[in-house]
């Protein structure tokens, strides 16, 4: 089961998170038939969005990412509630671009130039939205800069997707790792030495190490409470009826239109993917609903 632990540490210096998300990605990998590279970018946007809700304290709150780049994914979408559960898309599911010069999938480039934009949603007044430019593209230095230019909180964020050779999700997940206003000199120090020893996250999930053990590895020699876990997974919360009132929404003449041609239509859900079929005869009785 993917899962998201919550942790103090270092004296309750340093806010962390960590999170397994193989299962979230792939399906998220299914349901829209992303190629490798779009993949690793979806899951990492995914993962890091799964744990930034989480630190909402509403629970009817809604994380919204969005990243607009020039690249040729053409951008991503992912939003996350407090409770896990998560689902995104992107706008090129197929995009492919050679690998980076380490061999690896280039999601940097994939994504191109560009800015991402957060939004959090906590249902009591307007939407916190906070847009910032984007320093690689690659989401966990993207997501750092977010965290020091929006909210001035200097954080440490890792996250990765490793895939099989059949283009499947091997490990995905990631951490995010935060100093708090009143962390010492010295506790910083030992972050930023921390940090300096990761080399991979999807190395330390391959190794079969949960979320409470990366982030012990990470901080070795650091005192780490961990204070919450709960399961993560891809969720879509759409339904015919949500469907049909985006349908209705259209009004009466273009319904009248779709009617007219007395064609069945099919409307897909972005986000997961799914179908839902309306026959000519279905399509009239929403017009005679208005």
């Amino acid at each position: 089961m993917d899962e998201l632990v919550r942790a103090m540490a270092d004296n309750a210096q340093l806010r962390c998170f960590a999170i397994k998300t193989t299962e979230m990605v792939e399906t998220a990998r299914r349901a829209h038939d992303t190629f490798p590279v779009v993949t690793a970018a979806l899951g990492r946007l995914m993962s890091g969005a799964a744990m930034m809700a989480s630190m909402m304290d509403a629970e009817e709150g809604l994380l919204t990412l969005q990243v607009d780049g020039a690249g040729d994914v053409g951008g991503l979408v992912v939003t996350a509630d407090a409770g896990g559960h998560v689902k995104g898309y992107a706008k090129n599911p197929a995009a492919i671009c050679p690998a980076s010069p380490a061999g690896k999938l280039d999601v940097g480039r994939i994504i191109g130039p560009g800015f991402l934009t957060v939004i959090r949603d906590t249902g009591n007044a307007d939407p916190y939205n906070s847009r910032i430019e984007l320093v690689s593209g690659e989401i966990g230095d993207d997501l750092a800069q977010y965290f020091v230019a929006s909210e001035q909180v200097p954080s440490g964020v890792g996250l990765g997707v490793l895939m099989n050779r059949d283009n499947t999700v091997r490990v995905a997940g990631g951490f995010i790792i935060q100093l708090m206003p009143f962390a010492s000199d010295e506790c910083v120090s030992r972050l930023e030495e921390a940090l300096s020893r990761v080399t991979s996250v999807t190395a330390l999930l391959d190794a079969g190490i949960d979320p409470e053990e990366m982030l012990r590895s990470i901080l070795k020699g650091v005192d780490v409470e961990i204070t919450d876990r709960m399961p993560v997974a891809f969720r879509c919360n759409c339904s015919r009826n949500r469907v049909e009132n985006a349908l209705i929404s259209l009004g009466r003449s273009q319904l009248e239109e779709l009617a007219g041609d007395n064609e069945p239509i099919e409307m897909k859900c972005q986000f997961c993917n799914t179908a839902y079929s309306f026959s000519p005869l279905e399509i009239r009785e929403l017009l005679n609903s208005l």
